[in-house]
């Protein structure tokens, strides 16, 4: 592949730090520094002063390979464990142009004659600590959905009612045998002014001849003076795809992936930055 000659008025940290052998720079008697702009702080600006005097230069730069961008967003794409929908994310952070995957949005539909339920996952929220660590702030959650059928394969969408599973009720669903049943109560103004005003009771039983479960959410709002039953009987084959969906998912909505990724075993420092919260609490230590 042939030398290309680019300018370069914006680069990121990254270019040139973790890829040393990806393009080599002319020698230029200029101090190199990088600044956030104004616009975006993600996206740093390489500002050039002379030492003598503030002047300002443009870089010229030989790449030896000019799609490692595309070549970079391609890896990520396919990788699973840098899916930023499950990942902490920093403000403060400085990631390479390309390098960040695409959003993904997930859900699994289930259609009956008189309503359809959307399985959804929500991913988790991580806050940043002044360490620069992140730390679990809320569990992630699966979001079912329930819409009434207003025609022959037609639902009504707008009068969709939405129920949120915890992981702790999540386990509970995931152990229910073929003739167990369950029953969660949630009011969304729990501990608020409005406390009792909306209440919503999710139902999973039987059917009655075991071959699948009925899922019954009832919702009481007072505040619109509705009162509504959305009811849909779940084959044994449906609900066997729903569990395994959530053994699958348990683990990332608690966060632990992200704590996996965060492993380096080759890190001969990683015991002594660790938090001094966590990082000596060892049931052996006591």
């Amino acid at each position: 592949m042939g030398a290309k000659m680019v300018q370069l008025n914006s680069l990121s940290p990254q270019l040139g730090t973790q890829n040393p052998k990806l393009c080599t720079c002319q020698s230029l008697p200029f101090h190199q520094s990088f600044r956030p702009t104004a616009f975006n702080p993600k996206i740093y600006t390489l500002s050039l002063t002379k030492t003598s005097a503030a002047a300002v230069s443009k870089l010229t730069v030989k790449c030896r390979q000019s799609e490692f961008y595309e070549q970079q967003r391609f890896n990520s794409s396919r990788s699973p464990s840098t899916d930023t929908s499950f990942a902490p994310r920093s403000p403060s952070a400085s990631t390479g142009v390309g390098e960040l995957p695409p959003r993904v949005f997930v859900g699994h539909s289930i259609y009956k004659g008189k309503a359809a339920l959307t399985v959804e996952p929500r991913a988790p929220e991580f806050a940043a600590l002044d360490s620069g660590a992140f730390k679990l702030a809320r569990e992630g959650f699966v979001l079912l959905q329930f819409a009434p059928a207003a025609g022959v394969r037609q639902y009504d969408w707008s009068r969709k009612q939405v129920f949120s599973l915890s992981v702790t009720e999540i386990g509970t669903l995931i152990s229910l045998g073929a003739r167990d049943s369950c029953e969660f109560f949630h009011d969304p103004n729990k501990g608020k002014s409005e406390e009792g005003k909306i209440r919503k009771v999710l139902k999973v039983e039987p059917l009655p001849d075991g071959s699948g479960h009925f899922f019954n959410l009832s919702v009481q709002n007072k505040l619109l003076n509705l009162d509504e039953s959305i009811y849909i009987p779940i084959t044994r084959a449906e609900f066997t795809v729903l569990i395994s969906a959530f053994n699958y998912i348990l683990p990332y909505l608690l966060g632990w992936h992200a704590f996996t990724n965060s492993i380096k075993p080759d890190d001969p420092n990683r015991v002594n930055n660790a938090n001094p919260r966590y990082g000596g609490d060892y049931e052996w230590s006591r």
